[in-house]
């Protein structure tokens, strides 16, 4: 008998048994706990949980997740992004061994929250063949207990193929707790029901159709320290054709350290959306006169930035609030010099 030549389905993580998306390169996360593959198998939704040296509160998240109403089934995919200590790896496979939650917990240890993303969807789509939709909370959110419900409910009912829900800011210094009414802190929506677009990776549900169709990796790594690779993913899935839902009952909590109220951390942030707004549009518009059209955008966004701030800060009586929009907009023309805030270069201090 003639030895068969060898295949791309020779690497186990090549294609899930049941997805059409082709995977061409080597994993590059490694599993260190799992459970029982027959507690898995008919699991529908995944609750993707990328951590980095944050043990603790990765901790409180994990219970918050087990604390979840409506005896839905689902797994959990812990990713550390921390290949060395690998703290928090250690403190979910001790829980997951526990009986805390079900599911794996793996590590990529190429730093960056996108790989970290990419890594725990692959995951999710080659381990799990039930998979119908993953769901994510980041290691400083704490699920409120009908989280999981209300998404599940929406994603059974309503017409799209991507949710997202509420995060309210908890401050450390409770002295600071106006600022949830900056832009920086606050939701995008406030009522559920269709929007045009998610922004942020930090509360949402994707159906397995979304990962499918935009293909691997699902995530642009070039994001990896400014952040904006989710809103990169969620643009080009509008363009796609794919729908969006806000679920507001769907809701986490988001721990604050001291470092994040202050201006400096706030500032940062301001000009680092702008920068990554700017630098989206110009991969939709490209050429000369495509790039051209941002640059008049973020010129016009500046001039304009005068009137909204004023309008912002006497809104929400804050002069810190009302300088956003002005951030934004210089953020926007600095990218034009390829310069880029990567908040995201040491995590711990994020």
């Amino acid at each position: 008998m003639m030895a068969s030549e060898p295949t791309e389905q020779a690497d186990p993580g090549a294609r899930s048994a049941t997805s059409p998306l082709r995977l061409t390169t080597p994993e590059s996360f490694e599993v260190v706990a799992e459970s029982p593959p027959e507690t898995l198998a008919g699991v529908a939704s995944i609750v993707c949980v990328p951590t980095f040296k944050r043990p603790d509160m990765l901790e409180a998240t994990l219970r918050s997740l087990a604390a979840q109403t409506g005896r839905h089934d689902f797994a959990v995919i812990v990713v550390e992004n921390e290949g060395r200590e690998r703290a928090g790896a250690m403190r979910a496979k001790a829980l997951l061994e526990a009986g805390l939650f079900k599911g794996f917990v793996i590590v990529e240890p190429r730093q960056g929250n996108c790989k970290a993303y990419n890594a725990a969807w692959r995951c999710a789509l080659t381990r799990f063949p039930g998979l119908q939709q993953v769901l994510g909370i980041d290691d400083d959110e704490e699920a409120e207990p009908g989280w999981l419900d209300a998404f599940l409910k929406a994603a059974a009912a309503a017409p799209a193929e991507l949710f997202g829900g509420a995060v309210t800011p908890i401050f450390a210094d409770r002295t600071r707790a106006w600022l949830a009414a900056h832009p920086v802190f606050r939701s995008h929506y406030e009522a559920s029901g269709p929007v045009p677009m998610l922004y942020s990776s930090a509360n949402y549900l994707i159906r397995r159709s979304v990962l499918e169709r935009l293909g691997f990796p699902f995530l642009d790594e070039s994001f990896d320290f400014t952040g904006g690779g989710d809103t990169d993913f969620f643009t080009r899935a509008k363009a796609a054709g794919f729908r969006f839902w806000w679920v507001q009952e769907a809701a986490q909590r988001e721990t604050m350290p001291q470092r994040r109220s202050e201006f400096g951390w706030i500032a940062a942030r301001g000009l680092r959306n702008g920068a990554i707004s700017a630098v989206i549009e110009r991969r939709q518009r490209p050429g000369f006169a495509g790039q051209l059209n941002v640059l008049v955008k973020s010129l016009a966004l500046l001039v304009a930035s005068i009137p909204r701030g004023i309008a912002l800060g006497l809104k929400t009586g804050s002069g810190t609030i009302g300088l956003y929009h002005a951030q934004v907009a210089l953020g926007r023309l600095m990218s034009e010099f390829g310069i880029a805030n990567e908040q995201y270069r040491k995590p711990e201090k994020n």
